[in-house]
């Protein structure tokens, strides 16, 4: 069983100048796009729908989701940004209590899937070509896809984490559990990384190194259940008539991935501040719940009122 356990205490990104640093999780983001952006080309190129459409929704769909995904995290879990460090919100820099460069940092998937609902009404209002669900029936093929890689990209980061376990499968996160500043006074070493690296690989800080609890890799569950929400979808798209049928791949997105959410929020810490917590229910969960109800609607109960373009 000592096999399903490890530590993880990886480098988070690479140097560039100063206190920029290209973080991983950005680079996972990054790839989350790009691989959206095929994604749609092949369903546009399968569908006859022209391609000068592609770029302009590309656009909207990154604007929307990250956007979303800030003031998502703001409102539901660290509203006390909008008063202590209010540019923080839109700039990928920290300004109190030091000026640091964060990159993307701090972000709500309940956030990103209302900016993309957003985001897809402005982008159909603008490029009227198809209807606005005929959009979100495929892009959320788009989104399912990118999030097995933003839920990497967290576990890269050592956010996101997991309750603490005692069963056959944990992982220590190093780099969550000792702050910057207090992990170089523990060991005496000037250098962040270093530091860090010395708790798994010098003897003489073993004792730091078992002071770590053993969690849940929630960010890895949610990963691993959303390829298979991206294969279902894609499935019913490509292999079976459902795409005609208005709405169903978009709520069966939202039933498929915020259950899977609901289900993982069991064995994850809480991101912020709980401000909703009834009936042992958390923030995230609570959060989930209407977003499953819209998904079973559209699912068995919508109908379009006119024909879909």
């Amino acid at each position: 069983m000592h096999l399903l356990k490890f530590d993880w205490n990886p480098l988070t990104g690479i140097e560039i100048i100063g206190n920029f640093k290209l973080h991983f999780y950005s680079v996972m983001w990054i790839v989350a796009f790009i691989l959206g952006w095929y994604i749609m080309k092949r369903i546009f190129t399968k569908e006859k729908v022209s391609l000068e459409y592609l770029d302009p929704l590309f656009i909207y769909t990154v604007l929307a989701t990250m956007i979303g995904a800030r003031l998502g995290h703001v409102l539901f879990y660290q509203s006390e940004l909008i008063s202590q460090d209010f540019f923080s919100i839109f700039l990928p820099f920290r300004f109190h209590p030091r000026f640091e460069f964060t990159g993307f940092q701090g972000l709500a998937s309940h956030g990103a899937a209302i900016g993309i609902i957003i985001g897809m009404y402005l982008y159909r209002k603008k490029y009227n070509y198809k209807s606005l669900l005929w959009i979100l029936d495929r892009v959320v093929i788009s989104v399912a896809s990118g999030a097995v890689f933003i839920r990497i990209g967290n576990f890269i980061n050592s956010e996101i984490i997991g309750k603490v376990t005692e069963s056959g499968f944990g992982v220590r996160f190093i780099q969550d559990y000792y702050y910057k500043s207090e992990i170089v006074k523990l060991t005496g070493i000037k250098n962040v990384q270093k530091a860090y690296d010395a708790v798994t690989e010098n003897p003489q800080f073993q004792s730091l190194l078992e002071a770590v609890p053993y969690r849940h890799p929630a960010q890895l569950y949610e990963s691993f259940c959303y390829i298979f929400v991206f294969l279902i979808l894609w499935f019913f798209y490509s292999k079976t008539k459902k795409r005609e049928q208005t709405g169903f791949l978009f709520g069966l997105f939202l039933v498929l991935l915020w259950t899977i959410r609901f289900f993982v929020e069991f064995v994850k810490e809480p991101q912020g501040d709980e401000y909703i917590n009834w009936f042992g229910f958390n923030t995230g969960q609570w959060l989930s719940i209407p977003f499953i109800i819209i998904g079973l609607y559209f699912m068995f109960v919508y109908k379009p009122k006119t024909p879909v373009k």
